[in-house]
């Protein structure tokens, strides 16, 4: 869901701006597609049961931000993300979910926080016709997905789409290896490319080791230092000097999404891009699909979706 942030326990958190929304929209009309393409498959006595999967699903809905004091803003885990925006309630990924026709099978919603948990057990009410189907799992992401995916011989009549909508760079790679071993799990996954990437890679190459060991899992290797930085030899008056050289933005990209094509059977080539106002590259909106038949259709829905958030808005 939109990621928002308040110091009172349990209330809707407040975070994003515009790009909030197009993620969200992306989301929304894939889940509808992927509900109706599945549906009646692979066989209308037999159809497969679907279950969408919120990993950091919060509260269940967001709170688009206004115009701030610096001293409101502070309370954000990263206070530079702050966006101008009309104070309305807005649906998160979870309420999204539930709307969607064609409907699930199943609904997961994971959160860390017990306060939030409670509130998403109160969609059970909003939604009593689905009430029975909305699995409410308190824990730690990685953990609780791990632990779903642990047996991939149980999902050969089970499909799944999961959001792994994080507020920084929690995500672990075993996660993301676990969820491919399946093969039967779409995969929506918000990188933070300039938020965390790009600022645990500092331009000197000089990482403190907590830095290291958080990109080391979030990567699953140590080899992204060498594709991160360069040793270029460049010409003086002196003879050839050697210089470090960090990689751009679009590397470090490039080398994630290169990373998930090599656990998943299909992939987007261009991951979308949400942008702060100031045209600075915050997260990559990454797009995987686990199973090998229906793959091409997945990524011909993703890729369409995708397009819109390759332009700088």
């Amino acid at each position: 869901m939109a990621k928002t942030r308040s110091t009172s326990k349990g209330s809707t958190h407040r975070f994003g701006g515009d790009w909030t929304d197009a993620k969200l929209d992306v989301l929304a009309k894939y889940l509808k597609s992927y509900t109706t393409a599945l549906e009646g498959k692979p066989t209308p006595a037999q159809p497969f049961r679907k279950a969408y999967i919120d990993a950091f699903a919060g509260t269940g809905t967001r709170t688009a931000r206004e115009s701030e004091s610096s001293g409101a803003t502070e309370t954000l885990l990263f206070p530079d993300l702050a966006e101008a925006a009309p104070q309305k309630l807005l649906d998160g990924s979870a309420k999204l979910a539930l709307q969607v026709e064609p409907r699930f099978d199943k609904y997961i919603f994971i959160e860390r926080s017990p306060e939030r948990c409670q509130q998403l057990e109160g969609l059970k009410t909003e939604f009593p016709a689905l009430a029975n189907d909305i699995d409410v799992r308190q824990g730690e992401a990685n953990e609780v997905i791990q632990k779903l995916c642990a047996d991939p011989s149980k999902w050969k009549s089970r499909r799944a789409v999961l959001f792994l909508d994080p507020y920084g760079m929690q995500v672990e790679w075993k996660t993301i290896e676990a969820v491919a071993a399946t093969k039967a799990i779409d995969l929506w996954l918000l990188v933070p490319l300039g938020m965390g990437m790009n600022r645990l890679a500092p331009k000197s190459g000089k990482l403190p080791e907590s830095w290291r060991q958080r990109l080391n899992a979030f990567l699953g290797t140590a080899d992204w230092y060498d594709e991160f930085y360069k040793v270029e030899t460049k010409p003086t008056l002196f003879g050839d000097h050697q210089v470090q050289v960090k990689a751009s933005m679009d590397v470090m990209a490039r080398y994630f999404n290169n990373r998930l094509k090599q656990v998943f059977a299909g992939v987007a080539e261009e991951p979308g891009v949400l942008w702060n106002s100031s045209k600075n590259p915050l997260y990559m909106f990454c797009f995987a699909v686990g199973n090998e038949r229906g793959k091409d259709i997945a990524l011909r829905i993703a890729n369409h979706l995708l397009k819109p958030l390759k332009e700088v808005r």
